[in-house]
């Protein structure tokens, strides 16, 4: 039987001092092709291990392009796993290393930019695709009850809303930081609410942080795509970037957003608002390198 090889990288996006990241994996196809069924069964084989694969192969569009898949079924968009993806592979090729500017074809959300800021800033920012809004249908007693947050704890003063920047995002605002971070919703339970009110995720912030640096606090669950929370995430983030932006909180300079629950050190996704386009960015540890048998 002839096995195809492909490189094989692990990477943790986001980040930061001892912060852990959000690891994700990526198999370089180069001129070779996986079908979706083969993605998909590689990508659940990698249950518990990594939250997304990403299949970087070679576009004619652009300098690469990439597919992703999480244990569960293909993701429109997977920030954190081109933050993985993109670090790793602009920093090792020295041709991409002398580019600017990156353009990356995604499968199904179109051509994006990776901005190489590398040199400067140890970190590669994305353009965030643009935001679609969409009606909120559950209440906020509902939303409470689902992430088993305290009655009234979220904010009345500014709204949820749901905003599409890579994935449709439901975006709670929490009253404090100590209830944010302490929640904890079954997984499945929250999984059929999410799928029955069509939302991929979940993002409730606090703008109360736990660093005085930082902009605010976020949180992400993800259990539409096989794990309950997501521990540093791009598409979340810049969903809630165009949430800021809109409700004029944030002006657009370049801030820092600390991610995660009370289990973990909290994790850094960079945020700027540049030529009308959000970006997020950050930089990513590699983990493992090798080469995957198919």
């Amino acid at each position: 039987m002839n096995m195809k090889t492909f490189k094989y990288l692990k990477s943790n996006a986001f980040t930061s001092g001892a912060s852990l990241g959000n690891p994700a994996a990526c198999l370089f196809l180069e001129n070779e092709s996986l079908t979706p069924e083969q993605m998909q069964e590689i990508a659940a084989e990698h249950k518990g291990f990594v939250m997304e694969m990403v299949f970087c192969e070679k576009s004619k569009n652009a300098d690469c392009k990439l597919t992703y898949y999480s244990s569960e079924c293909e993701v429109d968009f997977c920030g954190h796993g081109t933050i993985a993806t993109m670090y790793t592979f602009v920093k090792e090729t020295p041709a991409l290393m002398q580019k600017p500017v990156i353009v990356a074809e995604t499968n199904r959300k179109g051509m994006i930019e990776v901005f190489n800021s590398i040199a400067t800033e140890d970190a590669v920012y994305i353009t965030a695709p643009d935001p679609i809004e969409h009606q909120v249908k559950p209440s906020i007693a509902q939303i409470e009850e689902i992430l088993t947050l305290p009655k009234n704890s979220v904010r009345l003063d500014i709204p949820v809303r749901i905003i599409d920047a890579g994935l449709r995002t439901l975006i709670v605002p929490v009253k404090d930081l100590e209830t944010e971070i302490s929640v904890y919703p079954n997984e499945q339970s929250l999984r059929t609410f999410c799928i029955n009110n069509d939302i991929d995720i979940i993002l409730i912030f606090s703008k109360q942080t736990s660093n005085p640096s930082a902009f605010a606090h976020t949180r992400v669950f993800a259990p539409k795509f096989g794990y309950l929370e997501d521990p540093a995430t791009g598409s979340g983030n810049s969903a809630f970037a165009n949430y800021i932006l809109s409700q004029k909180l944030w002006n657009g300079e370049p801030i820092v957003i600390e991610q995660g629950g009370n289990n973990r050190i909290f994790n850094a996704v960079k945020l700027k608002y540049q030529k009308g386009k959000v970006l997020f960015g950050g930089k990513a540890t590699k983990k493992i390198e090798g080469v995957y048998l198919v």
